[in-house]
């Protein structure tokens, strides 16, 4: 059953950067197409971007567009999201799963990011 443990998060001043990872594990990374999400506190959880399994293919939500960049190392079996310029408005848990909705496995735990103002 595959997993995925994300880190890198943590409190931060607006405009500062943080680096987030997804470890996965249980099945080929390579065979899924990738994707951050996150959820405020009271909202739902909410795409961020994603990448396709070999990296050719890259999508973002229009509010993190020139900010945020997610890239992903398949020998290592992890997906990166490189976020600079933060705002507070970026404050949330983000989570990591597969694009498509039908290819989902079970949620991580998140890890939380906290933008100051």
């Amino acid at each position: 059953q595959v997993q995925v443990v994300e880190s890198g998060g943590g409190l931060v001043q607006a405009g500062g950067s943080l680096r987030l990872s997804c470890a996965f594990s249980g099945r080929p990374f390579s065979s899924y197409d990738m994707a951050w999400f996150r959820q405020a506190p009271g909202k739902e959880r909410k795409f961020v971007a994603s990448i396709s399994w070999s990296g050719s293919s890259i999508s973002y939500t229009d509010s993190v567009k020139g900010r945020f960049t997610i890239s992903r190392d398949n020998e290592k079996s992890t997906m990166y999201l490189q976020m600079n310029s933060l705002k507070p408005e970026d404050t949330a848990v983000y989570y990591c799963n597969a694009r498509i909705t039908t290819a989902r496995f079970p949620w991580g735990q998140g890890t939380q990011v906290t933008v100051s103002s």
